[in-house]
């Protein structure tokens, strides 16, 4: 039967440099004492580690026992000492309140000349100096706490882009143009009249009236879209209509071949 080895008897190395196991340390290799050095916990003064050393041990803040506490914060400075750190002299005074706390606890009470009074508590004033000090260390969690800006938001800038719309320019020259509506004012000439109440005519109802033709037809020839009966104000205004619909790129102006009609496409991307 065969059994598995305890991994506790596999010789595993120490560590693997370069992929190669390091079994010997390298010849002078020098390795300072207390080299490696782990502080479990950090303090910002006495009243922090004693405020710790309290709350640590469930102790009522109200109700201290200054013996057991004045034991572990003294024990925790000899700590500091062993390790060789900067010991500030606000532990040591610290220390010494304690002493002396604990000392006027144990002499003896006069009696007042009043019974009903109580004698002064030697712990109230450091008990009111860690209420305050707890109240404060409270408040600057909660706004540790807060979301931050690099820590937890991060602004985010998105830049605006520009969209350029593409004007399509009708391939045709002005001068076909112009004679085109040459002709179409020149015929709208014979159909004038006088009229007393008239509709105003809009560039915009045109333009309506344009795109649902062309709805109807792909193409439409470019005089076929003039009314000469309007006379030169519906004519204006019809050809107003058509150069707003084709720089809207609604709409596109094509002549097949020199001097043919010219032509009205509607775009159909559109």
């Amino acid at each position: 039967m065969n059994t598995l080895a305890s991994p506790m008897t596999i010789d595993s190395p120490p560590a693997i440099v370069q992929g190669k196991p390091l079994t010997e340390l390298p010849v002078g290799l020098y390795v300072p004492p207390e080299a490696l050095r782990i502080f479990l916990e950090s303090f910002e003064g006495p009243l922090d580690l004693l405020l710790y050393l309290i709350q640590n041990q469930h102790i009522d803040i109200l109700n201290i026992p200054i013996a057991e506490i004045t034991q572990q914060y003294v024990h925790y400075i000899e700590l500091m000492t062993e390790l060789q750190l900067d010991l500030a002299a606000e532990y040591l005074l610290m220390a010494a309140l304690l002493s002396e706390i604990k000392s006027r606890l144990l002499l003896p009470t006069l009696a007042a000349a009043d019974d009903s009074s109580e004698p002064d508590d030697p712990r109230a004033k450091l008990i009111e100096q860690l209420q305050e000090y707890a109240r404060y260390k409270h408040a600057a969690q909660q706004l540790a706490d807060l979301p931050q800006i690099g820590r937890d938001i991060f602004p985010v800038a998105v830049a605006k882009l520009e969209i350029v719309a593409e004007i399509i320019i009708p391939p045709i020259s002005w001068s076909e143009l112009l004679a085109t509506m040459q002709a179409v004012m020149k015929r709208a000439t014979f159909f004038s009249s006088h009229q007393i109440l008239r509709e105003p005519l809009s560039v915009r109802e045109r333009m309506s009236l344009i795109l649902a033709a062309l709805n109807q037809s792909p193409g439409i020839e470019f005089i076929q879209l003039f009314t000469v009966e309007e006379g030169r104000a519906g004519v204006v205004v019809t050809l107003l209509a058509i150069l707003e619909l084709a720089k809207e790129s609604l709409i596109q102006l094509v002549q097949p071949q020199p001097f043919a009609a010219i032509q009205v496409l509607r775009i159909e991307s559109i």
